[in-house]
């Protein structure tokens, strides 16, 4: 089933994502935790992509087993170390194993290694993927900008240019403030930027993630947040209790604001991931 199908259905939408393993000798341990996720019957589930394509392979292999467990897949493909043959190969795979959903990225390189394939943007991805036929194809944004976007403008002209390159739907960065997606909401209109968004929510349950989250979202934390990881981030089951209860305040306001679909963060925990579910199980039905 194609995502943009999902996200504009009636019922209010939400979704996980999970990490494929490094190695071989983890995969048993993240197929388990995939099941527990896909056994709470999400919207749909996404499946990161390593730096550099590093768990490419894991990738469409988990993809597949959520599949095969009855919840619609959303493969993430990164394209900045591809080549034309290895994007025609790993295309032609997803597309035999009837993963229909990819997320275009332009990804991570690995640390010391140098770009110096055909593909620099993920506009250039979701354009060939768009060539390619029978995929639904989304793309990233961030609400607060991208780190290495001179400025708010720019940001939103890449956006349209990854819309008119195929991406038919946007999941944001993580944010903990909703205003900063209302007003981003506000600035994708003005631009004629009309493609559903899916807000993507970090539920935070330990005090050593923050660090981390700053780093990848470069965005700014919320005073009421900051007070939470100072109150509770020392205790760690109340941390992780406190930590879900503001995701699901979070998802629960842009359900009332108009948003459709929620994407969590799940980080392959499933334990967080059925929290949320049963704080929202008469939202969601």
């Amino acid at each position: 089933m194609k995502i943009t199908d999902i996200i504009s259905g009636r019922t209010p939408c939400l979704s996980f994502e999970v990490f494929p393993p490094k190695s071989s000798t983890a995969y048993e341990s993240v197929t388990s935790a995939t099941a527990e996720i896909a056994s709470l019957h999400p919207g749909y589930m996404s499946v990161t992509y390593g730096a550099g394509g590093t768990t490419d392979r894991y990738t469409a292999d988990l993809a597949e087993r959520i599949l095969e467990l009855g919840v619609t897949p959303l493969a993430h493909l990164s394209c900045i170390s591809a080549t034309e043959d290895s994007l025609s190969a790993t295309l032609s795979d997803l597309k035999a194993r009837g993963i229909e959903n990819i997320l275009a990225l332009r990804g991570d390189l690995p640390e010391g290694a140098v770009a110096n394939g055909p593909y620099k943007y993920a506009s250039d991805l979701a354009r060939r993927i768009s060539r390619e036929g029978g995929f639904c194809i989304g793309g990233a944004c961030y609400p607060e900008g991208h780190p290495e976007s001179p400025d708010g403008y720019r940001d939103i002209e890449m956006l349209k240019v990854k819309v008119d390159a195929g991406v038919s739907f946007l999941t944001t960065q993580m944010f903990f403030d909703n205003n900063i997606i209302y007003n981003f909401m506000y600035r994708l209109m003005r631009a004629g930027v009309t493609v559903p968004v899916v807000p993507g929510i970090m539920p935070v349950t330990n005090a050593k993630q923050i660090k981390r989250i700053v780093s990848i979202s470069g965005g700014a934390l919320p005073q009421k947040f900051i007070r939470l990881i100072d109150r509770y981030g020392d205790d760690p089951d109340s941390m992780r209790q406190a930590g879900i209860a503001y995701a699901t305040s979070q998802i629960i306001d842009l359900y009332a604001n108009g948003f459709n679909a929620v994407h969590v963060y799940s980080m392959n925990k499933p334990e967080v991931a059925r929290s949320i579910a049963e704080n929202l199980s008469s939202i969601i039905k």
